[in-house]
């Protein structure tokens, strides 16, 4: 495809998290789930590259010229999702087990769903994760 035709030739897609605690969830993402820290700006946010991708963390924050009438807000639910992460892995057990390790607390351990296998965690404010292993 060419640039006149694909607006994002050469571009990447980041997620941002509104995080309440930004040192917790910094601790979180990259000694437990091995996230890189790839840049921090001041205390505000910061950027990590996680499984080829990014995610960016940020505090709340009111409107900006950019963004008029748009608040940004940590979940104020863990129950109630309008955004998941799912990783898929080779082995939903192992990777549980590593997981636990480095203190992740899960909602359950894996189940077995037919063909797939999956367990589902949340970071410090509530996100929630699931990694699925996939035998079809």
């Amino acid at each position: 495809m060419s640039n006149k035709t694909n607006p994002f030739q050469d571009s990447a897609l980041t997620n941002i998290l509104v995080v309440s605690d930004l040192a917790a969830a910094k601790t979180f993402y990259i000694d437990q789930l091995g996230a890189e820290l790839y840049r921090e700006y001041s205390s505000s946010s910061i950027l990590l590259r996680f499984l080829g991708n990014w995610i960016w963390l940020t505090k709340p924050g009111g409107p900006t010229h950019d963004k008029p009438n748009t608040d940004f807000i940590a979940p104020s639910d863990p129950y109630q999702v309008s955004h998941a992460f799912t990783i898929r892995v080779q082995d939903c057990h192992a990777s549980y087990k590593i997981l636990k390790e480095r203190g992740v607390s899960f909602i359950t351990p894996p189940y077995a769903h037919g063909p797939e296998t999956r367990c589902f965690f949340r970071d410090p404010d509530g996100h929630l994760f699931e990694i699925s292993e996939y035998q079809g």
